[in-house]
């Protein structure tokens, strides 16, 4: 049975940082995409960050140059480094992988999710 676990999540205030860990278990996911999707109260589950089994990635314009993903295979993990956090980055943070090693942005297309972490921003 695949099960995904995220932690890292939590409150902060705006300006600072945290980083999303997301483990892997009953599979392994060397050679397939990751993915970071987010959903604030109210809104649709939105694509955050994704990264090739060659560790190529990809975010949205949103997050780009304030979040980090990365992978690591040994451990069968995945990351995500947020710094300079804003107040609407705030939203429940799911990590997903797909059977296929292709990296997409439509949430639809990925076939294992975690449970999701809590992230909130304060200003």
């Amino acid at each position: 049975q695949v099960q995904l676990v995220e932690s890292g999540g939590g409150l902060v205030q705006a300006g600072g940082s945290l980083r999303l860990s997301c483990a892997a278990s009953g599979r392994t996911f060397n050679s397939n995409a990751w993915g970071w999707f987010r959903q604030a109260p109210g809104k649709e589950r939105e694509f955050v960050s994704a990264i090739t089994w060659r560790s190529a990635t990809f975010y949205a314009d949103s997050v780009k140059g304030r979040f980090s993903i990365s992978r690591d295979n040994d451990k069968n993990r995945l990351y995500l480094q947020m710094n300079s956090l804003k107040p609407e980055d705030t939203a429940v943070y799911y990590c997903a992988a797909r059977k296929s090693m292709a990296v997409v942005r439509d949430d639809r297309d990925y076939d294992f999710w975690g449970q999701g972490t809590q992230v909130t921003v304060s200003s």
